[in-house]
């Protein structure tokens, strides 16, 4: 059975294969959905308890539950239109999931719309380099 493990959090758990790695994480009590990251220790604290309370429940339209895979990004599946939209293209209401893509164009899904099919490891809550060097590229 395919593990996923939780970097952050510091968890492993095991799924069936084709899994969907958000309902997984909420079954394992793993909070995927957050609202900003990377500002502030209370910032985040506040956007992650948030962001509990406003998202889509999995239909992919806030991307609140982005996730970075770390290892393993072959054991997924590939990148939907919908996160390939809701990544590149920065919707007017909620431009953080475009600008937190910027320098994880290969790393960064959704998780409500990732299904896992072998190991992976994955970080949650996943920081925006708006320093970095393709952020202006």
């Amino acid at each position: 059975m395919p593990t996923i493990k939780f970097v952050k959090e510091n968890k492993e758990i095991e799924v069936p294969p084709g899994a969907n790695l958000r309902a997984e994480a909420l079954k394992a009590g793993i909070n995927v959905n957050h609202m900003v990251c990377g500002v502030s220790e209370g910032v985040d604290a506040f956007a992650a308890n948030a962001g509990k309370m406003l998202n889509c429940r999995g239909f992919g339209l806030c991307g609140t539950c982005r996730v970075l895979i770390t290892a393993g990004a072959e054991n997924v599946n590939e990148m939907t239109t919908l996160e390939q939209l809701k990544f590149k293209y920065a919707p007017v209401p909620d431009p953080m999931p475009a600008m937190a893509f910027i320098g994880h164009e290969d790393t960064m899904r959704l998780a409500c719309k990732t299904q896992v099919n072998g190991d992976v490891e994955v970080e949650t809550m996943p920081e925006m380099n708006m320093f970095g060097e393709n952020f202006f590229s």
